[in-house]
């Protein structure tokens, strides 16, 4: 690492223990440059089989060892069926464990920043890891009596764009090693080589060489979006042709499970 990756790095993200919480395998891909730097322990929640039985696991663990991480020990608990599942069915008791779980390794492992998905919109199991996030973090700094610092990243759109209020963002700007390196490893997940020949097709290389975080509130609840958001659409048009019979929606599935993840990261009740 160069003086200049160093100092952008202090200056983005705090120095310390730190973990990464994905809800797929391959999301670490766009963080690359930060998983490099922070050697964070790495929690994912589900395999990233999708509607098939082929688990992205193997491809994740080779990444984050190759960048000096570790696998938490949340590390692909549930398949994305499963994960479908339970929130098409209420079963709020999974996600409040899964949050009680991830908030004791967090302070156990004395983790002083959380980096993980966004909410975003575009994939429930996203927008409920957030939510789980969100609740470990905030049961975590009870428990301990000391903060952790929460940030975001987007998954969809321009790497090289905060997603949110940029006074709240942070970034680190990769050199042109880390950055080769980052594009190399993208390029070996073979299970992720249509996401990312599109998204380096759509944005370009040097897009992704800016990395950003949005800083996270005490608890970032879901917001009632103006319109469907876009799994919600995609989930119509699945039912629609024959391959999924129910559609995870807002109201009836993630709101009801924000409120219920709300209330249990508050640890004085």
């Amino acid at each position: 690492m160069n003086a200049t990756s160093a100092s952008t790095l202090r200056q983005a993200l705090p120095v310390g223990p730190a973990a990464l919480v994905v809800a797929h395998p391959g999301h670490e891909l766009r963080v690359h440059g930060w998983l490099e730097r922070a050697r964070p322990r790495v929690f994912v929640l589900t395999d990233g089989s999708g509607r098939t039985t082929a688990s992205r696991l193997p491809s994740t663990a080779t990444v984050v060892r190759g960048a000096g991480a570790t696998c938490g020990p949340i590390f692909g608990r549930f398949s994305d069926a499963a994960f479908y599942r339970a929130i098409l069915n209420h079963r709020y008791s999974v996600f409040t464990g899964l949050a009680g779980e991830l908030a004791r390794a967090l302070v156990d492992d004395d983790i002083h920043c959380v980096v993980g998905d966004a909410a975003e919109g575009y994939n429930p199991t996203h927008d409920v890891c957030r939510l789980v996030i969100d609740a470990a973090v905030r049961m975590a700094t009870w428990i301990d009596k000391k903060p952790v610092e929460n940030f975001a990243f987007n998954l969809v759109g321009r790497p090289d764009q905060p997603g949110g209020d940029v006074s709240d963002a942070v970034s680190l700007s990769l050199d042109e090693a880390a950055l080769a390196r980052k594009l190399r490893v993208a390029r070996r997940y073979a299970e992720m080589a249509g996401e990312v020949t599109a998204a380096l097709n759509a944005w370009g290389v040097d897009a992704f060489g800016k990395e950003y975080f949005q800083r996270v509130g005490d608890f970032a609840q879901v917001r009632d979006p103006k319109v469907p958001p876009q799994y919600e659409q995609y989930g119509e048009k699945r039912v629609d042709a024959g391959t999924y019979t129910h559609v995870i929606r807002y109201h009836e599935h993630v709101l009801p499970l924000s409120e219920v993840l709300q209330r249990t990261g508050d640890g004085s009740r």
